[in-house]
């Protein structure tokens, strides 16, 4: 099996690490490395940076802000931000809550909470205890 990337898919990889060189700012490249080397901010700028480009959640729905990319783009935009480095989004918006939400929120809901979560406007997390 001979795996490699078309030349649409380059394009869209050249597109994401110049966007990244363009935008990650300063801050996040000397805190750089892996959490929690970022501080709130850079984490939260970058978010927001992301947010306003349409690829803050490129896996949700592209009614809630995704980006409707196909698996091999959303497997680029990951392999990109990793290689820069770049703050990691809050896994637990993005990754648990916010689908969460587009699959069986209702319609205030939606409205109110995945804006919020895509910016980092709200944190949401999770607590544990043992018995």
């Amino acid at each position: 099996m001979e795996l490699a990337f078309s030349s649409e898919e380059i394009v869209f990889r050249d597109e994401i690490r110049a966007f990244i060189a363009e935008k990650l700012p300063e801050s996040a490249r000397k805190n750089g490395g892996r959490w929690p080397h970022w501080s709130k901010d850079d984490v939260v700028t970058w978010q927001r940076i992301l947010n306003a480009k349409g690829w803050a959640v490129p896996h949700w729905p592209e009614e809630y802000g995704g980006t409707n990319w196909t698996a091999v783009q959303r497997y680029i935009f990951i392999e990109e931000l990793l290689r820069a480095p770049t703050p990691e989004p809050l896994s637990f918006n993005v990754n648990m809550v916010g689908p969460v939400i587009c699959t069986f929120g209702n319609k205030d809901q939606k409205e109110y909470f995945l804006p919020k979560l895509r910016n980092l406007d709200i944190w949401f997390c999770q607590g544990f205890s043992e018995p």
